[in-house]
């Protein structure tokens, strides 16, 4: 993570899907989730973006955090602060970065589990 602190995901039902197809792509010589096309190393941050360029999609990779950050404030009744713990955003108040000691993991539950049916189409 950029912050440096480590960061638990709750997986959606889809998300860990996605990760047994993953699975398929594994190599011996790393323990990568997604690999790229060299050893030991991670895909590019770049291989999304071309591959949304390639299907002339008029989105950008950051858009995806953007739109779920939206999604969360307007569709759902999940506090800004969950919201911001799922994307790993750190608290720049020094104060209040003091005083909150939960990561709102059992909300984030939660949470994804909603985004991931709006995702869907369905209905929560």
């Amino acid at each position: 993570m950029k912050a440096g602190v480590q960061h638990q995901v709750p997986l959606s039902n889809a998300a860990i899907a996605v990760l047994a197809l993953a699975m398929k792509f594994k190599r011996e010589t790393d323990d990568l989730v997604f690999p790229g096309q060299t050893a030991r190393k991670p895909l590019s941050d770049m291989t999304l973006l071309q591959i949304l360029r390639k299907r002339d999609l008029k989105y950008t990779v950051h858009g995806f955090r953007s739109a779920f950050r939206d999604w969360a404030a307007t569709e759902s009744s999940y506090l800004g602060q969950v919201a911001e713990a799922a994307l790993a955003h750190t608290v720049s108040n020094k104060v209040e970065a003091a005083y909150r000691r939960t990561t709102f993991l059992e909300k984030r539950k939660g949470l994804m589990a909603d985004w991931e049916r709006f995702c869907w189409g369905r209905p929560g």
